[in-house]
């Protein structure tokens, strides 16, 4: 397992954990920190001994969103935190093909859940990367903001499309406008997060949900995951094909006459994804 810069990427019990470990900087994102999430969520979602993923932060904070700090010190938004060489090249890079959208992409297109444990502030892009995840747990320490017009520039990470098909374009209007943030109570209330509970049983409660789907049959969890998304830009015929379509290539699995074959025999499945 290669060592990372910004992240700590750990697997246990078929669970990839993938932490943002920029602690003293409220996990704030650098080039590195952008390449190394693709590179885990892409490892990730490649391992057949992984079922499931979480994303989360060390040290109080989620995610702040961008460097700030280096964006000013670099003169702005659009340029990259220093002066080399690299950075410029960097800069480049994400003008033509933004690793953010990769990463994006690779967590909504991955084959297995990606679960987010919000464990502070998640701000601007910090929200965003969790709103990118199928599913949020929140600490009750956890606050949520679309911070990106207190600095003067637009939602990305995919904000304007995740947040108002979960909050309804109104209330997501609301948020963006404003730049505010809203409490772990308020997130919930939205359906922002699914679940909140004390922040020292954060993690045991995002293992075990991931560990319950990491348990499930594969091959019908990846179709469901594509169903619900397909879902969204689709009509209720072309949901009701894509269902049979799923539902066809499921019942031929061997999870499926293993998972029959276990509720008669009144026992746990073992599913191996065939």
């Amino acid at each position: 397992m290669r060592e990372y810069e910004d992240i700590v990427y750990e697997v246990s019990d078929r669970v990839a954990t993938v932490s943002l470990n920029r602690p003293d900087r409220l996990n704030a994102l650098s080039p590195a920190m952008r390449r190394e999430l693709l590179e885990a969520v892409l490892t990730a979602d490649s391992d057949p001994d992984v079922g499931a993923m979480i994303v989360t932060g060390l040290g109080r904070g989620f995610c702040s969103g961008g460097d700030m700090k280096a964006m000013n010190e670099a003169g702005g938004a659009g340029r990259a935190s220093g002066a080399d060489a690299a950075s410029r090249q960097y800069a480049l890079n994400e003008k033509i093909a933004p690793v953010r959208d990769r990463v994006v992409l690779a967590m909504r297109y991955a084959t297995k859940p990606v679960i987010a444990a919000v464990n502070g502030p998640a701000a601007g892009a910090g929200m965003n990367i969790a709103l990118a995840c199928d599913i949020r747990v929140g600490s009750t320490a956890a606050s949520f903001g679309q911070t990106f017009s207190r600095r003067g520039l637009h939602p990305d990470w995919g904000g304007s499309y995740f947040l108002p098909q979960i909050v309804g374009p109104a209330k997501a209007a609301e948020l963006i406008w404003s730049g505010k943030m809203i409490d772990a109570s308020e997130a919930l209330r939205l359906g922002i997060v699914t679940a909140l509970v004390e922040p020292d049983e954060l993690m045991t409660a995002a293992t075990e949900m991931a560990a319950s789907f990491a348990s499930g049959p594969p091959i019908a969890i990846r179709l469901a995951k594509q169903a619900i998304y397909k879902s969204l830009n689709s009509s209720l015929e072309d949901a009701l094909e894509y269902e049979t379509f799923a539902q066809n290539i499921c019942a031929a699995t061997a999870d499926s006459k293993e998972g029959i074959a276990a509720f008669v025999e009144k026992r746990q499945p073992k599913f191996m994804g065939s």
